[in-house]
């Protein structure tokens, strides 16, 4: 019997060798495998839902969370907007072959520096299946085949998701072992995946930081992390705080399970009495609970005696050392005052994870100060960080959101997930 190392081994040496076919496959045949994938996503719904409320209703008996059974649960609204991203995907321009820049150079020779695929990427994913279609669509559009491991939270749905995303592929011109699946292994396979190098030339994971810190102590092969999000939002002194109470409620409650949902809100002191109390408010009709600093819970309306909480008393706690640097993925909410958006600045600094960062203001310079000041993926000027997303951006979808500075930052789309070329034509020529 294979061991499950052999059969990673094996998953791994396939997609490189589908990979190199993928490198010189046409747009046109990847864009017909990536229509065949989202026809079948539609066609073959019922047993996506099947394989889905298996994984629901093993959730819910596992107590797993609202959090996290949202992120798990699929409907046939969420089937058809994943077959929509993947048509998305194949109507934009194929990355491969992109000539960034081209010279005649004084000696003669002629210079193109061109885009190309990675080869084999391997995506380690934590509770979302849509991610399983995401990623492939992406991969197999930049021309990279990919290797797909995701929790076992979602086993059943993954499955499902990569059956029909291979046998379309396949079906539709593509290399067999273009679109992989690892499962049914422990932290030794991840461990195993994270070692081939020569056959994966790029992992991706998209979960928290207890993945993070399992891959950096294990891999290597490189990796790119799409880590988690303790995200801001800083209502500026000239704020428009119909806009700011707006923001933040679109910021947290939107989608509070995702890693740019906003977890702390910082307030300016100029406008912290007339601000706070409306949007401590309105975030408790919205059923979130603050935690605030020592001048903001001075400014929580109604007396805090015990009793549950209403519109009139929203539920406000003594925020303690640990929330500023807590991404909740909760209707949960941090809330401090502070003096300048200088102080905003050194707090996102401190405690910000590097996703995606907000200020609501009126005041230009203010603005300027903070885009440049504020070190992270995305920064929002009178925006919710909710866009930070690969369908807003117009990539079709991503793969997930890379905090880190090399390579790629910010959503990780299709050029992402290509390298460089340099392609050099001579007529003879030898260097003297």
């Amino acid at each position: 019997m294979a061991t499950v190392i052999s059969e990673v081994a094996d998953i791994c040496r396939a997609a490189k060798r589908a990979s190199r076919e993928l490198a010189r496959t046409d747009s046109a045949v990847k864009d017909a495998a990536l229509e065949a994938i989202a026809g079948a996503l539609q066609a073959r719904m019922p047993e996506i839902l099947e394989a889905n409320e298996r994984d629901m209703q093993a959730g819910r008996e596992d107590g797993i969370g609202e959090a996290l059974l949202d992120r798990l649960r699929l409907d046939e609204g969420r089937i058809e907007a994943i077959a929509r991203a993947v048509r998305q995907i194949a109507a934009l321009k194929d990355p491969v072959g992109e000539v960034i820049e081209g010279e005649r150079l004084a000696n003669g020779l002629d210079v193109r520096k061109v885009r190309v695929p990675l080869g084999v990427v391997a995506v380690v994913y934590e509770a979302r299946p849509n991610v399983t279609i995401d990623a492939a669509a992406l991969c197999l559009k930049s021309g990279n085949a990919i290797i797909l491991r995701g929790s076992s939270v979602a086993a059943h749905s993954n499955a499902a998701l990569a059956r029909i995303a291979a046998d379309s592929a396949v079906a539709a011109g593509l290399p067999d072992g273009c679109v992989k699946l690892v499962a049914g292994g422990g932290r030794e396979e991840l461990a195993e995946l994270a070692t081939q190098t020569g056959a994966v030339d790029l992992i991706i994971p998209r979960g928290g930081e207890g993945l993070k810190h399992a891959l950096q102590a294990v891999a290597t092969v490189p990796v790119i992390y799409a880590a988690s999000g303790n995200c801001h939002v800083y209502v500026d002194a000239s704020a428009d705080l119909a806009d700011a109470e707006a923001i933040v409620i679109n910021a947290k409650t939107q989608r509070p399970g995702v890693c740019n949902a906003a977890e702390t809100l910082l307030v300016h002191c100029d406008i912290a009495g007339e601000f706070l109390p409306r949007m401590l408010r309105s975030l408790g009709e919205a059923g979130v609970l603050v935690r605030a600093d020592e001048r903001a819970l001075a400014l929580a309306p109604g007396e805090r005696d015990g009793g549950s909480a209403s519109p009139a008393r929203p539920a406000v706690e003594a925020a303690g050392e640990e929330d500023w640097a807590n991404e909740y993925l909760a209707l949960t909410l941090a809330v401090a005052i502070v003096d300048s958006v200088d102080e905003a600045i050194e707090h996102i600094g401190r405690y910000g994870s590097g996703h995606s960062e907000a200020i609501v203001t009126r005041d230009t310079a203010a603005a300027r100060s903070f885009q440049l000041g504020v070190d992270a993926a995305c920064v929002y000027v009178n925006a919710s960080t909710r866009f930070t997303d690969g369908g807003e951006f117009g990539m079709g979808a991503e793969i997930g959101n890379s905090t880190q500075k090399l390579h790629a930052r910010g959503p990780i789309g299709l050029r992402e997930l290509c390298s460089t070329k340099y392609l050099i034509e001579g007529d003879g020529h030898v260097r003297g």
